[in-house]
């Protein structure tokens, strides 16, 4: 017997809940938002971190050519301008880098990718993998993680200053500007998933999907975790 589908409140309520496994609650971040972190620890998470940044637009742009809705694409471009810049936006991963220079990178070091650990890479390259190959709705469900990304922001933005006075303070606007463009692109990325996702196994799918961002996020912290050490 086919298995009912969730109405789309029910299905909401079981894509949230999955923000039990997001990263926010893995111990290098905690280590990072609890002011625990040496500053060794902090530029080595900036820098890896780096590369999945500068990944964003790129998984963006692959979902974008998989699409066949122009509707959509008019929307899911502005991620692309909001991560590369466009006028006088310089943009995310320019204030990535002004991030890492406040903590003390150079770079041009941080541009080579020399720091960037191979669990880093390999977990980033599938999530880029994922959306070439994806039909596109499967590629926007998988940026559901920014259901929970709010959150982690504003912890950043609340906890940093006090146990890391050393990082200058113009170097956290990246986190500023994330608070709100992430709900923004979330809010039409979970109406797109809802809307699409309709069935039972669709639903489910659509939770497979999420569960592997989710993986992706963690494995970068397991790999971080262990080049980088987990202060007791």
């Amino acid at each position: 017997m086919t298995a009912v589908a969730w109405t789309p409140a029910e299905f909401e309520e079981r894509l949230r809940e999955r923000g039990r496994a997001y990263h926010i609650h893995h111990p290098f971040n905690v280590m990072l938002n609890t002011g625990k972190a040496s500053a060794e620890q902090i530029r080595g998470w900036v820098a890896n971190r780096f590369y999945y940044q500068i990944n964003i637009p790129v998984k963006d742009a692959a979902i974008l050519a998989n699409c066949d809705e122009r509707a959509v694409r008019r929307n899911w471009v502005q991620r692309i301008l909001d991560h590369d810049g466009h006028g006088e936006d310089a943009g995310g991963i320019e204030a990535w880098l002004r991030l890492a220079a406040a903590v003390g990178l150079e770079r041009a070091r941080v541009e080579s990718l020399a720091d960037v650990l191979p669990g880093v890479r390999f977990a980033v390259d599938a999530y880029v993998n994922f959306a070439r190959r994806a039909p596109w709705p499967e590629g926007v469900c998988a940026s559901l993680t920014e259901l929970f990304a709010p959150e982690i922001h504003r912890q950043r933005l609340a906890s940093w200053p006090e146990h890391y006075p050393w990082i200058d303070p113009a170097g956290l606007s990246y986190f500023q500007s994330r608070m709100s463009r992430a709900r923004r692109d979330v809010e039409f990325a979970l109406a797109v998933t809802l809307e699409r996702f309709t069935t039972r196994a669709a639903q489910e799918r659509a939770l497979s999907i999420l569960q592997f961002k989710l993986d992706v996020l963690w494995q970068m912290n397991d790999a971080m975790a262990q080049k980088l050490g987990v202060r007791a």
